[in-house]
């Protein structure tokens, strides 16, 4: 899911331009690059009030995108009655979302390699939310220049995804009890179409290349007497994909940093989309629910993902401050740094939630109780993935775009496919056992990485 991060984190490798580049004159060439330090075209330099709007807006689009994912779950056994399908021993209702899981991985690797398509016309190709959040990512690279002022938007965009995956149940278990299933599919079209102007008008460009190729465009248009020859890329089509595609393969099975990192990540993702069929069978039999108000207690993980973004902005604190231990760069922050809330987040928040999720499942205690201990998960879920995402772009800066593409591929598959395990795991070992079952190999996960800060790996 987090595919969109590479958005931000690019593999920085210096593309070829063709000898043809540098003969298109002299206005055309200044106008390739910002006139000076203050240059107002820069989105760098744009005014605060407009890059946190575009920021909160992009972050907000994120959020509504990704609680497409599994708004549709609480209308399960309806759809399941319409289209005659047995839920009986399998969650068959679950495929349609493991689809959208494995869906969402695939356009951010097709479209990455044509970045000079502008961010306004990829956000509508299709309508597909995978281009539609990796758009979103990409703007807080575009606009925040600084770690230190990124690191907030950042935070936006990822407690966005997070969020709204797990928001989808709460807002699907609305529409569905006052509306009716179908009614799920309506209401997003119609907020979608609503805010389809709204993208058009103040989704702006704010790719600094995008800015200066459309200046360039212009000065050429202008100069008539100039070199008509557009620049090429002398890299071929296959040379730039072959190892975009391979390279997040090798580095996660060679990298044994990068495969753990990509295991928490994944884990702790796919967890949260495993409560959208746990959830309901816990409180079905413990307090013979229903679905919209199974739907309704999943607010309490949105809830924890709030509480957890706070604790979240605390981390950079902890990391920027790391700059004065560090021996060996004096002055720069340890990329280590950015994993001590992931840790603590994901031992007491992940690991500790789903113990108390597990045994407080009984039917003689309050719905409270099991309540709480969702919110805890959300909470670490935050900071695990936040300080997982910064951590791998620091630790892997040239490959960055890879590295991060390996995170997301796995946070994918384990979304997609995690939660179709829930209802026989559930079955076969019970409410408390199965929940205990993911607690521990949340513990186990969130443990390693603090063994490798020790053995220095």
């Amino acid at each position: 899911m987090l595919a969109a991060n590479t958005a931000f984190s690019q593999d920085k490798e210096p593309i070829q331009l063709s000898q043809e580049s540098f003969n298109s004159g002299s206005s055309s060439m200044e106008s390739r690059s910002w006139h000076d330090g203050n240059d107002p075209e820069n989105p760098y330099n744009w005014s605060i009030n407009k890059k946190w709007a575009l920021t909160c807006l992009a972050a907000f689009t994120t959020f509504l995108t990704m609680m497409n994912g599994t708004i549709i779950t609480v209308a399960h056994v309806e759809i399941s009655e319409v289209f005659n399908v047995n839920e009986t021993a399998f969650p068959h209702s679950y495929w349609p979302v493991t689809t959208w899981a494995v869906g969402v991985h695939v356009p951010p690797y097709s479209f990455s390699h044509w970045r000079r398509i502008s961010e306004q016309d990829l956000s509508f190709t299709g309508g597909c939310v995978a281009i539609l959040a990796n758009t979103a990512a990409g703007v807080m690279g575009n606009l925040w220049d600084t770690e230190w002022s990124r690191s907030v938007p950042v935070s936006l965009y990822i407690l966005g995804y997070m969020a709204g995956s797990s928001m989808g149940p709460v807002m699907g278990a609305a529409i569905y009890h006052f509306l009716g299933w179908r009614w799920i599919s309506y209401m997003q079209i119609i907020w979608f179409g609503a805010l389809l102007p709204i993208y058009y008008v103040f989704f702006y460009e704010s790719r600094g290349t995008a800015v200066l190729a459309r200046r360039a465009k212009v000065a050429h248009s202008n100069n008539n007497t100039g070199s008509r020859k557009k620049a090429s890329v002398s890299a071929t089509i296959s040379e730039k994909i072959i190892p975009s595609a391979t390279r997040p393969v090798i580095l996660v099975f060679t990298e044994p940093v990068l495969f753990v990192s990509t295991m928490w990540s994944a884990f702790t993702v796919g967890t949260l989309f495993l409560f959208t069929q746990s959830v309901e069978q816990v409180f079905l039999e413990l307090y013979d629910w229903n679905a919209t108000q199974t739907g309704f207690v999943q607010a309490a993980i949105v809830i924890g993902e709030l509480i957890g973004w706070g604790f979240n902005l605390l981390s950079r604190t902890l990391y920027f401050g790391s700059s004065s231990r560090n021996t060996e760069i004096p002055g720069t922050p340890i990329p280590e740094a950015r994993l001590y809330m992931a840790v603590i987040g994901g031992i007491f928040g992940i690991s500790g939630g789903m113990f108390a999720y597990a045994w407080t499942s009984y039917s003689h205690i309050p719905w409270i109780a099991p309540t709480i201990g969702l919110g805890m998960v959300g909470a670490g879920s935050v900071l695990v993935v936040s300080g997982v995402s910064d951590y791998v772009v620091d630790a892997y800066s040239r490959y960055s775009g890879s590295a991060m593409g390996a995170v997301a591929t796995g946070e994918n598959i384990f979304s997609a496919f995690l939660p179709l395990a829930t209802m026989s795991m559930y079955n076969h070992l019970g409410l408390q056992w199965a929940s205990t079952l993911l607690a521990l190999i949340a513990l186990v996960l969130s443990l390693i990485p603090t063994l490798m800060f020790v053995w220095s790996y």
